[in-house]
Parts: structure tokens; C-alpha cells; sequence
């Protein structure tokens, strides 16, 4: 049974309930004050508080999807994907399909299609699962042979892609948005930044490491062009995330604008957070180090013909004084955009409020051809 299984779920919960009230039938006759009866209260009571304390963590890893499976969890996910060496260069292997919870999300051309999809980099040598989600239009006659925009969508860390199907609900807002005329019919890309788990490389080329920001910026678009109906020229193109995938977001649009036309960051960071999930992501190369710096970057290096839209909460944001310095340090040709909510935590609460504005601000800075 997985990790995210509902049956792991009950059995936890009803280990839990069962044991509290074995507990409570025995708790009198553990009441004296003998060795055995001392151990016996300790036991109980631990190993309800560790059946409680798991059904807690299930349901938030359930409800936030930290982790996608038991290896995940345990970091037993190491080391690069798995580069299939008979590809002939960039590629995208078909793994399964599904349909959208939408309505008429059962049949492609009236509710689209995901697809669940391994990435294979050329230059990067990097292999990572994605979800691509085609929007009804895909599949119509009306749209047969013509191309679509494509935006790539990236959860924060250590959250896995799912984060962004079940719990930030992408591919349903876009059917509604569209759906609504409140944007174009866009295919959406959607991944974890940790390509190289359990590693949080943060979109960072790391010398004699993984090439993180190589797969994003050439590896990724080359990949998808190459097997859907998307455009190769920047005004194609644009990246959406949120937290740890903002800064990816903001970042691959900034350096590479060649790539992208517009970078949107939800409670984004600003610059890469060294600790034990990144390790030494720069080895002393202090001019990668102050270019992986947005705010730096933007003071010292030339700004392309990008669009950004940045958000951020007067109140439950961390990232508030550096969001208003990032919207300052932009300039032409580059442009921004902000939204900044009264109130709103680092959650998926306050992203799923962002989001719909958010994806009509990218179709509005993207185009089909």
C-alpha cells in the first residue's frame, strides 16, 4: 500500500481508536505502582500518541502531497533519472493518461486530457516525470493542426506534481478559465522542482552536478515542442510556481528570455536557500552564486524582454520586502506585474486565490503562434 493510500489512512486511524480504548480498559489495572505496570502506562500511552501523530502526518501529506511514495519519504530517491540511452535526443515517453475533473472530463475533446509523461533532457542528461494537461480544444476539429501556448508549472519543495492536479486544481481552473473566455486554451506542464530527488537544487546548474537549470531552460521546451502542438519561439512559452518553483519561475525567465516571454511567482523566493535539502549548490563560484540572486541580477545584469507578475500578502508572507524590491529593481524592456493580498500564509489556501488571475495574466503575455 502507498504512501498517499486511503487504506494506509484508515488503518492508521483505526489502530489509533482501537489502542485509545484498549488503553482506557486497561489503564486500571495498570494503576499500581510495580515496574511492570510503570512500563506498561508508558508503553500505552507512546504508542497512542505515535498512531495519532502518524494519522495527522498522513492526512496532511494526503491533503499537501510532501511526498509521493514510501522512498520519497525515507530519501531512498537519489541520484539523476535514468537517461534512456536509445532516445535520439530530446524526448517525452507516454507513461499513462487520465482524464480531468471537469465535467465531460471523461472525453478528451470536452474535457481534455492529462498525461503523465517522463521527460528525457538531451543536455542535461536529467529524466523527470511530468503531467501535461491539453485542453479540450486539443482535441477538436475546429483546432486540428494548429498550436497552442504552453505554460510549465512547478510546485514548491519538497512537494511532488500531483501538488498541482489534486490540490492546487491547475488543469480544472484552466478548463473554467477557458472556458469561460477569460483566457486562451493553454497546455500546461506540470512538475516538482526536484528533478534530481531528494535533492533541492532550486533550478541551479551546480557544478559537476546536476544541470538543473539547463534541463528547464533547453532541455524541457525542446522535449515538448518536439512531441505537442506548442510554439518554439519565446512568446510561446511562460512558467508559473509557486514558492521554491516561483524563484524557478522568476529565474529561468530572467536569465533566459530567449526561452520565455513571462515568469509568474507565487509568494516566491528571491534568491536560492542553502541548507541540508540544497547542499553547496555554487562550489565557491561566487559570480553563479550572485547571478542565482534575483535581486542582484536584476541590479547588474541586462533585462531582457521578459514579463513578470509576482505575488505576495501584506500579512502571513515572509517574502513581502523582497517582492516590493523586486517589482522596484525591474526595468524596461522587461515588465512587472503584482498582485498583494491583505492576508495570506505560505499555503495552498492563498495560491489557489492567485492562480485563476494568475493564468489569465500569462495568456494575456502569451500567444498560440
Amino acid at each position: 500500500m502507498g504512501l498517499t493510500s486511503g487504506k494506509v489512512l484508515a488503518l492508521a486511524v483505526f489502530g489509533a481508536m482501537v489502542l485509545f480504548a484498549v488503553t482506557v480498559w486497561l489503564w486500571p489495572n495498570l494503576a499500581r505502582n510495580t515496574w511492570r505496570a510503570i512500563l506498561g502506562r508508558v508503553g500505552l500511552i507512546l504508542s497512542v500518541q505515535l498512531l495519532v501523530f502518524a494519522s495527522v502526518g498522513l492526512i496532511a501529506n494526503n491533503t499537501f502531497l510532501f511526498y509521493g511514495s514510501w522512498a520519497d519519504l525515507l530519501g531512498h530517491q537519489d541520484g539523476v533519472g535514468v537517461m534512456d540511452n536509445a532516445a535520439a535526443g530530446p524526448d517525452v515517453k507516454l507513461i499513462a493518461k487520465q482524464k480531468v475533473d471537469v465535467p465531460g472530463g471523461g472525453t478528451p475533446h470536452i474535457g481534455g486530457e492529462i498525461q503523465k509523461v517522463m521527460v528525457q533532457g538531451e543536455k542535461s542528461h536529467i529524466a523527470s516525470p511530468a503531467y501535461v494537461y491539453l485542453p479540450p480544444e486539443y482535441f477538436q476539429k475546429a483546432y486540428e493542426g494548429k498550436k497552442f501556448p504552453v505554460s510549465v508549472v512547478l510546485t514548491g519543495f519538497p512537494g511532488t506534481a500531483e501538488n498541482l492536479l489534486k490540490g492546487l486544481r491547475y488543469p480544472k481552473t484552466a478548463w473554467m478559465q477557458a472556458k469561460d473566455h477569460k483566457m486562451l486554451p493553454m497546455i500546461l506542464v506540470m512538475m516538482r522542482p526536484t528533478v534530481v530527488p531528494p535533492r533541492n537544487t532550486q533550478c541551479v546548474d551546480i557544478p559537476h552536478g546536476p544541470q538543473t537549470e539547463t534541463f528547464f531552460a533547453a532541455d524541457l521546451p525542446r522535449a515538448i515542442s518536439s512531441n505537442y502542438r506548442v510554439g518554439t519561439k519565446p512568446r510561446n512559452w511562460g512558467f508559473i510556481g509557486d514558492s521554491t518553483g516561483g524563484y524557478c519561475a522568476l529565474a529561468v525567465a530572467l536569465h533566459h528570455p530567449e526561452k520565455y516571454a513571462a515568469g509568474v511567482g507565487l509568494s516566491a523566493d528571491y534568491k536560492p536557500e542553502i541548507d541540508m535539502d540544497s547542499g553547496d549548490l555554487f562550489h565557491g563560484n561566487k559570480r553563479e552564486e550572485h547571478r542565482a540572486d534575483l535581486l542582484w541580477a536584476l541590479d547588474h545584469l541586462p533585462q531582457g524582454n521578459s514579463s513578470f507578475l509576482v505575488t505576495t500578502s501584506k500579512k502571513g508572507e515572509s517574502n513581502y520586502r523582497a517582492t516590493q524590491k523586486f517589482i522596484a529593481k525591474v526595468k524596461a524592456p522587461a515588465r512587472v506585474s503584482s498582485i498583494t493580498l491583505d492576508t495570506g500564509g505560505h499555503n495552498f489556501n492563498t495560491w489557489r486565490r492567485e492562480i485563476p488571475p494568475a493564468l489569465d495574466w500569462l495568456s494575456s503575455r502569451l500567444s498560440a503562434n
